[in-house]
């Protein structure tokens, strides 16, 4: 054997050893997967001629407002499509049993306005299923059937959840049961604003979930369920790489919540909220671009009796920075009504503690929202747009107080155009300064010079109100 020889078959050599000591640091899934099938179950709900149109339809979702420029939309992955005549009547998903008595968890979009629920379990008994409770806000649904000793999943800590942690789903998608899946978490407390399930913070993962998938446990190495799978980010409806489960300690609070009074209650302060860009950082003299900027305080709420005001960055709850807008509604819904907690609030230039107690958010409502994405923009000169006193009139069709706002009569300047301003829309703020007429407005916009950058509440014509920011440009 020559010396190029030895040397090619030394490199081989070193490759199946290096290939060998990788494969043997790759976790083995096989004793996650024997110990927990059983307990994983294959939900089918069946709906009459009320509910079928309504279920069909809902199963591929509306776009969402997502950032400019991105295509995707969320879906909550159904089942998987049945024979043509049936699919209208029927969906499918995944579940998984918690208690040998017969509890079982899915997903509330599994099962929402079902006339009945079956669940088929691996030893293929089929089974009718009680819905005990459900919660739309969570996406939870607790099931029940009749039957004794049945085989359970162990239930893990998703608080201790961190990117890089390997996971795995079992679950039916496309109507293929049992089906084992695994990838690593991506990210945790992934919440999406304005968008579906505001209250939830997500784990993030690249487990490919599919339809039917719905429902269906999400595993760590050590065997417990540490989330419940529920969406996807897909802009054809099928796996991207995206993926999206509910923490388990989340879905087991509503269980419990569920059991012993029939609802799930969740915290709130009453405010609207949306993003924090550099462009408002720098109007407000915020050092960084983080924090829940409050649009709207709820007359009489908590955030109301505590002094929050429209303009005042939240930027922490209970100890917890609030870095995005998004992050605020789980921590707040995810605290029990009537409890006291603290919040770090940047008022007037400068950070302050407030106390604030919680109220409880109603059930047919919910206590933030975001507007759409904001806009930065100049104009040739300094805000592109003139402005009158309100009548009478105006304010009563718009439903504004006296001595609140003052309207738009003229967008001269194309940047302002494009910011979304239009005649007829109310001024109710420039900065963090309360404007209820032409000589307010003329008072507090007096200074403004190029390079300045200028944040403006303004209600539309809807009554949708919503921060926005312009920047005089500097002249050449």
């Amino acid at each position: 054997m020559n010396r190029m020889s030895i040397r090619l078959s030394a490199g081989l050599a070193l490759m199946l050893v290096a290939a060998g000591a990788f494969a043997a640091q790759l976790p083995d899934f096989t004793q996650i997967v024997k110990k927990n099938a059983p307990a994983v179950v294959h939900v089918e709900a069946k709906y009459n001629g009320d509910h079928e149109v309504r279920r069909f339809r809902t199963q591929e979702r509306a776009p969402q407002q997502l950032p400019p420029g991105v295509p995707e939309i969320f879906r909550h992955f159904f089942g998987q499509p049945m024979p043509r005549g049936e699919m209208k009547h029927t969906s499918i998903g995944s579940g998984f049993i918690i208690s040998s008595d017969g509890y079982i968890l899915t997903n509330d979009h599994v099962v929402d306005h079902a006339d009945t629920v079956t669940v088929r379990l691996k030893d293929r008994r089929v089974l009718t299923a009680k819905v005990v409770g459900t919660d739309k806000p969570y996406d939870i649904a607790l099931l029940k059937v009749d039957a004794k000793d049945l085989p359970t999943v162990t239930l893990g800590d998703s608080s201790s959840l961190q990117p890089g942690q390997w996971v795995l789903a079992i679950g039916s998608p496309f109507d293929f049961d049992y089906t084992v899946t695994q990838g690593i978490v991506s990210a945790v407390g992934r919440s999406f604003g304005n968008q579906d399930q505001i209250d939830v913070p997500f784990i993030q993962t690249d487990v490919p979930i599919n339809r039917g998938n719905s429902g269906g446990p999400l595993f760590n190495l050590d065997g417990q369920v540490v989330g419940i799978n529920s969406q996807i980010y897909s802009s054809t409806g099928g796996y991207m790489g995206v993926s999206f489960s509910i923490p388990i300690n989340i879905a087991m609070d509503a269980v419990r919540q569920i059991k012993a009074k029939g609802y799930v209650s969740r915290g709130m302060i009453g405010v609207t909220i949306q993003q924090v860009d550099a462009q408002k950082a720098k109007a407000l003299g915020l050092p960084t671009a983080a924090g829940a900027l409050v649009q709207g305080v709820k007359s009489g709420s908590p955030a109301d009796k505590a002094g929050l005001q429209v303009g005042d960055v939240i930027q922490a709850f209970n100890g917890t920075a609030v870095l995005n807008a998004q992050d605020l509604p789980p921590m707040v819904a995810s605290t029990a009504p009537g409890t006291e907690v603290t919040l770090k609030v940047f008022h007037q230039g400068k950070s302050e503690t407030v106390k604030v107690k919680l109220g409880e958010k109603a059930r047919d409502e919910d206590s933030y929202s975001s507007i759409s994405p904001d806009h930065t923009v100049s104009s040739s000169h300094p805000l592109g747009f003139s402005v009158e006193n309100m009548t009478d009139e105006q304010r009563q069709e718009l439903d504004i107080k006296k001595g609140q706002g003052v309207v738009i009569s003229d967008v001269e300047g194309r940047q302002a155009m494009e910011a979304g301003l239009r005649p007829g829309f109310v001024v109710m703020m420039v900065g963090q300064h309360r404007v209820g007429s032409v000589k307010d407005f003329d008072k507090w916009t007096k200074g403004i010079k190029p390079g300045d950058t200028v944040m403006l509440l303004v209600r539309d014509s809807h009554g949708n109100s919503g921060f926005i920011t312009i920047t005089v440009p500097k002249r050449d």
